[in-house]
Order: C-alpha cells, then sequence, then structure tokens
C-alpha cells in the first residue's frame, strides 16, 4: 500500500484524474490550463504554511538559550526542609527505610470473583509522613505489630 492510500484511504490521483469523473476524456490545452491552476492554488497554500511558520521562528530568535552568571539569584530556601546529614540513615544500596507508624482505615475491594482486603498505612520516612493503601495480608506478614490489640479501649472504639 503507498504511504498516500494508508493516509487517506484512497488511492492518489494523477493531476489527470483531479477532474470530475467524466471530463476526463478532455484532452488539450484546457487541460494542461486547469493542472497549471491546481498547482497555484497548491503553491501558493505551501508558501502561506511556510511564512506562517518562518514568524513563529522569528518570534523565537529573540529567546536565547544561554544566561549569564549575574542573572542568578541568591535561593533563600525554608530552613524546616533541611535534614541534617546525621539524620539521614542510607543502606549500602543508597536506599533508606519506611517505618510503618499506624493503620489508619480498613476496605475491601470486591473483583469479579473475589475480596481484596486493604488498610490505610501512615509511614515515615526522616521527617516526611505519607499515606497509601497496602494490602492487608501483605502487611500483616512484614509487620505483624501492627495488627496486634493494644487493649480494651482499641477494640471498643470499633464497636467489638
Amino acid at each position: 500500500m503507498a504511504p498516500y492510500e494508508a493516509l487517506y484511504g484512497r488511492k492518489c490521483r494523477s493531476p489527470i484524474g483531479w477532474f470530475e469523473v467524466g471530463k476526463t476524456a478532455l484532452f488539450g490545452p484546457y487541460l494542461v490550463l486547469q493542472a497549471m491552476e491546481k498547482v497555484k492554488v497548491i503553491q501558493q497554500r505551501l508558501a502561506t504554511a511556510q511564512s506562517r511558520y518562518k514568524s513563529y521562528a522569528d518570534e523565537l530568535s529573540a529567546v536565547h538559550p544561554v544566561f549569564h552568571v549575574l542573572m542568578l539569584r541568591k535561593c533563600v530556601g525554608d530552613l524546616s526542609y533541611i535534614i541534617p546529614i546525621e539524620d539521614v540513615q542510607v543502606t549500602g544500596g543508597l536506599t533508606y527505610e519506611e517505618v510503618t507508624i499506624a493503620i489508619l482505615d480498613r476496605q475491601v475491594k470486591r473483583l469479579r470473583n473475589k475480596e481484596m482486603n486493604s488498610v490505610k498505612v501512615l509511614w515515615r520516612n526522616q521527617q516526611v509522613e505519607k499515606v497509601t493503601w497496602e494490602a492487608e495480608e501483605a502487611m500483616k506478614s512484614k509487620y505483624p505489630y501492627l495488627f496486634e490489640p493494644k487493649g480494651e479501649v482499641q477494640g471498643a472504639e470499633r464497636g467489638h
């Protein structure tokens, strides 16, 4: 399949076939004149598109991709975001451990033929806290201490 046919879904017609069906039997100077007029229209449209893109490029020519060092300003950041190097505990593989703080919520997701229990876990890494939903079974096997009852008060809060 030709690229034109793949793009437009029909075969490319030559200048002879540009005209209406039934008028293709015309020969002579009239046929050449019509073909030349169509070529001029195409050339005009290409020139218009080219000038449009040139004007876009001329607007962007004033933007220079390099800046001078004197344009830099001193950054005054929030000191609460700075973590002392001594507090950051990185392993040999350049990773750090996130500590589980608590389980905040539970939910059951119903799939087509099974149910999946999830827990909402509060994590802390260094000085940042975040919350994610995790599979309950994986969390029970990895962090069993989060699922141990903490006394009668916790059971009463859950309605047991």
